[in-house]
């Protein structure tokens, strides 16, 4: 592998910092939000993200094109829709 092939690329935030920067948290409406109780907390269980494996896929062009075409997140659409798939047919 070649060292340019190994980088990540650089991607442009489209956070508006300056704005953020500029704002304080008494103008965030929490009301939509319920309060967290002690229930809650005593109810939370840890769950860790399972690990990814890296893959080569082979995927019709249409298909890809549709999924990219969804937005950002077209690889963890494929994983939701294969998890999907596996879970409907190992409860057969």
């Amino acid at each position: 592998m070649s060292a340019t092939s190994s980088r990540k690329k650089s991607v442009k935030s489209r956070t508006d910092w300056e704005f953020l920067k500029s704002s304080s948290d008494e103008g965030i409406d929490f009301s939509d939000i319920p309060r967290l109780t002690p229930e809650f907390w005593r109810n939370a269980k840890l769950r860790m993200p399972q690990n990814k494996d890296s893959v080569t896929v082979r995927i019709d062009h249409d298909v890809l094109l549709w999924l990219k075409g969804q937005g950002r997140g077209y690889q963890t659409r494929i994983n939701a829709i294969l998890r999907s798939y596996k879970e409907h047919a190992t409860r057969a």
